[in-house]
């Protein structure tokens, strides 16, 4: 019998991360970055100063793959943290006032099946992001 009863105990500990990966996690996203060491050029890059997702740490840095032209930031862009997590996303920004808008879809390790999309501010000394996320199971 107390075979049995570790036998069922193991089981389902076996099948609870599974159960908690199905459940989509999402939410209203905050993020502020600074830009101090960005250069307007393919492979610049801002650093996350807060954010309200665990997954997104105060110090990840976000790429930006193009270089503004014309008063527009339209790049490919992915926020890099420690380890192997990168979130892939898109950006566009028009600089002179108008908020722009990022979105994020997919990435690796801690960002795979993230998916946000956000609106794009720049109060005095810093930009914002703020709009909503979810992590997905993959599949």
């Amino acid at each position: 019998m107390r075979l049995l009863v570790a036998a069922v105990a193991l089981a389902s500990l076996a099948f609870a991360p599974v159960a908690m990966a199905d459940s989509p996690r999402s939410g209203e996203l905050h993020i502020t970055k600074e830009c101090s060491q960005y250069t307007p050029t393919a492979g610049a890059f801002c650093t996350i100063t807060s954010s309200n997702i665990n997954q997104i740490k105060a110090g990840s840095r976000v790429v930006y793959a193009s270089a503004p032209a014309a008063g527009v930031l339209d790049s490919d862009i992915s926020i890099v943290r420690e380890g192997n997590s990168v979130a892939f996303g898109h950006v566009t920004l028009y600089f002179g006032g108008s908020p722009g808008l990022v979105t994020f879809s997919g990435g690796t390790g801690e960002f795979i099946g993230f998916s946000a999309s956000a609106v794009v501010t720049h109060p005095p000394g810093h930009w914002e992001w703020n709009g909503t996320y979810t992590f997905s199971p993959p599949g």
